[in-house]
């Protein structure tokens, strides 16, 4: 079974190949009944600057949520705030 440093490797992994940033910072790992619950802290381009079409170095500070299962499989993520909060 996987140990609490395993899953922020995993996180941070995942969420730098998918967002394409330089660094994820994991911020919380919790045990869940089937798997594990994480947040972690990127640091991504400016979506509004991005759609403006305009050349930037604005960063946006956003935190993610993601969920694996026992083997470090991920099973869901989203962008914090990105909709209602439960």
């Amino acid at each position: 079974m996987a140990n609490v440093i395993e899953v922020g490797k995993a996180v941070a992994e995942f969420l730098k190949q998918t967002l394409n940033v330089k660094d994820a910072k994991v911020t919380k790992v919790t045990k869940a009944d089937e798997g594990w619950e994480t947040e972690a802290e990127v640091y991504e381009e400016s979506s509004f600057i991005k759609a403006l079409g305009l050349p930037t170095r604005v960063q946006d500070r956003n935190f993610y949520e993601v969920k694996l299962n026992d083997s470090l499989e991920v099973e869901s993520y989203r962008r914090k705030g990105s909709e209602k909060e439960e």
